[in-house]
């Protein structure tokens, strides 16, 4: 019992002292203090530093980075609701920074974490039945990432699950559509269907909205839209369509 109680009072009295530090600390030392932290994984006491950092000198170019240090800080160390919201002031508050396409990233990242993945897959879940908000909104981050900055380090990796998101987002729409189509709401399930064609180009799930037009143009008795949208596919997917041409024939004989 002694001992803990010596132990306790030792923690005690090295916060105490610590706290003295800080508080005589200028910002550069507060800075360094906190960026060594975060270079050997102690998250927790880096983002106690910068924080104390920006509330002690809120307008020093120490204090920017530190803000912009911080939002991967709270990622790493699971605080993802914080790592957003600190990506956002970041951006509403630096629009100009150099660094801002990094808020971009980490914000795109933690809402692509959050996505079903492969490992989900394997159990036998349905991903394309799942509602995407957080697909969506990492789509979103990446996609204002590259296009506002296109010639960014983390550009490339943002397309890459840019392309992953977009087939994502493509495949719920289509399920969705399918359900529109089975209640016989045909015209919801063209719009969902050009909703995957204007949004969603280059993504397969493209070839399952032209059919599911073409079915639902001739059940609304609009056979010059379906002949149409018939073109379409055959234009963009010609070797689909003699396949199932050829499948149409072996079932009619």
């Amino acid at each position: 019992m002694g001992a803990v109680c010596l132990a306790a009072l030792a923690l005690l009295s090295g916060c105490q002292s610590q706290a003295k530090r800080n508080k005589g600390a200028n910002a550069e030392t507060l800075y360094n203090t906190a960026h060594k932290a975060l270079i050997n994984n102690d998250f927790e006491y880096a983002i106690k530093q910068y924080e104390a950092l920006t509330a002690r000198f809120p307008f020093t170019n120490q204090a920017r980075q530190a803000r912009l240090d911080l939002i991967y800080a709270y990622y790493r160390k699971g605080e993802k609701e914080t790592a957003i919201d600190a990506a956002d002031q970041f951006m509403r508050e630096n629009p100009t920074h150099p660094r801002v396409d990094y808020a971009y990233y980490i914000k795109g990242l933690v809402y692509f974490e959050r996505t079903p993945n492969a490992f989900e897959s394997m159990f036998g879940v349905d991903m394309s039945e799942r509602p995407p908000q957080d697909a969506r909104k990492s789509f979103e981050a990446f996609s204002r990432l590259v296009q506002l900055y296109p010639q960014s380090e983390y550009a490339q990796e943002a397309h890459q699950r840019m392309l992953y998101l977009r087939n994502r987002l493509a495949e719920y729409e289509i399920h969705v559509a399918g359900y529109y189509m089975r209640r016989g709401a045909y015209v919801a399930a063209i719009n969902r269907c050009k909703g995957v064609l204007e949004s969603y180009d280059g993504a397969p799930a493209m070839r399952d909205a032209l059919e599911i037009m073409i079915d639902a143009y001739n059940k609304l008795g609009l056979p010059d839209l379906a002949e149409q949208t018939q073109r379409v596919l055959a234009a963009n997917f010609p070797a689909h369509l003699a396949q199932l041409n050829k499948r149409k024939w072996y079932q009619f004989w």
